[in-house]
């Protein structure tokens, strides 16, 4: 099995999530990550999902997206050429003793802390997911209090825009 982006424009209605989520669902696939945001129509949204699948079975969920009414266009996004990005935010334990440290981690990052408090900083990172994992490696030894990642957002690379046609 392997690992597919795909971004899926829809129309901004309520319960088109819950409809393609269900499809995979109904598939037996599980959605690794999912992001669902506007775009630059009102009434279209871009959903990047990222599923892991055989080519077969991904053409056949493919299909039967394109069949759901809200569905306007999918496309795949290959890494090579498309930009994909995650968010990372984490708390971790910064003491007077350590806060050095945990500040030349985040720098070596370039990641930026957003909050501080006396026994802690919170970081907000971006990039790929291999990147927020390194990251976390090193901030582990300090002590992570929490953390939340968001799901991969991607965009194709270069000129072209697939919000430019097809959309109703």
């Amino acid at each position: 099995m392997s690992t597919h982006t795909l971004s899926v424009l829809v129309e901004n209605k309520p319960g088109v999530l819950a409809r393609v989520a269900g499809l995979f669902s109904r598939r037996g696939f599980n959605i690794e990550s999912l992001a669902v945001g506007p775009t630059e129509h009102a009434d279209v949204s871009r959903m990047t999902i990222v599923v892991a699948v055989d080519e077969l079975p991904l053409e056949q969920v493919t299909k039967q997206l394109n069949k759901l009414v809200n569905v306007i266009k999918i496309v795949e996004l290959d890494p090579g050429v498309s930009v994909q990005r995650e968010l990372l935010l984490v708390k971790v334990r910064a003491d007077a003793t350590v806060r050095t440290q945990v500040l030349e981690t985040v720098q070596l990052f370039r990641a930026k802390v957003v909050d501080v408090s006396p026994e802690a900083v919170t970081v907000e990172a971006t990039g790929t997911a291999d990147k927020l994992e390194a990251l976390l490696r090193m901030l582990e030894p300090y002590g992570v209090r929490e953390m939340v990642q968001s799901g991969m957002v991607a965009i194709g690379r270069g000129p072209r825009s697939i919000t430019a046609t097809g959309v109703r």
